[in-house]
Formats: C-alpha cells, structure tokens, sequence
C-alpha cells in the first residue's frame, strides 16, 4: 500500500519559516520524481516545486528564492523548507510522487500565515 505522509504545517508569523516534510512508504521512492503543490481556499492547486531523481530542481516564479526542495533518498522523505512566508502562502500543501502512470498524492498539511 503506498502512502505518503506530509508533515510539518502549522501558524507562522508573516517572515517566518516551516519545514514540510513527505514520508513515501510502499514504494521505490528513488526513482519518482517529487512534487509539493498548493491548494489556497476557492483557487486551483498549484505545483511549487519540484525535485527530480538526480536532485534537479525547479520552483513556481512566486517562491523562487523563498523555498527549497530537498530529498533525503535513505529515509524516502521530500522536504520543502519555506523561508520569509508571507500570507499569500497561506494554502493545504501536498506532496505528489511520479513515475510514468504511477501517480500518488499525500492528504495535504495546512499552512497558516498569519499575524
């Protein structure tokens, strides 16, 4: 049974900082390619960042500069690491897995940004 498990959300400051982190268990989590997207209330979900098997990685305009994608391959864990938050980051994020068909989403983790 694949599962992946996000973690890491909360309520923070405008400024502030979290670590999201996706546990992926019951799959080969090196060779997927590793997606965090965001869904704000009313609006569509967007892809923020992603990390490839080789540890390429891109990000949406809007965070550039702000995030950091990372994986750690020996604990089949993505991270995103959110610096300078600002409320418009204010969203459920979710992680995704990838490989070919095979397509997996996490169930979401609530990010708060808030004064």
């Amino acid at each position: 049974q694949v599962q992946l498990v996000e973690s890491g959300g909360g309520l923070v400051q405008p400024g502030g900082s979290l670590r999201l982190s996706c546990a992926a268990s019951g799959i080969f989590f090196t060779v997927y390619v590793m997606h965090w997207y965001r869904q704000a209330p009313g609006k569509q979900r967007d892809l923020v960042a992603s990390i490839t098997t080789g540890g390429s990685t891109t990000y949406a305009d809007s965070v550039q500069g702000r995030f950091t994608i990372s994986r750690d391959n020996a604990k089949n864990t993505v991270y995103l690491q959110m610096n300078s938050l600002k409320p418009e980051d204010t969203a459920v994020y979710y992680c995704r897995a990838r490989l070919g068909t095979r397509d997996y989403w996490g169930q979401g983790t609530q990010v708060t940004v808030s004064s």
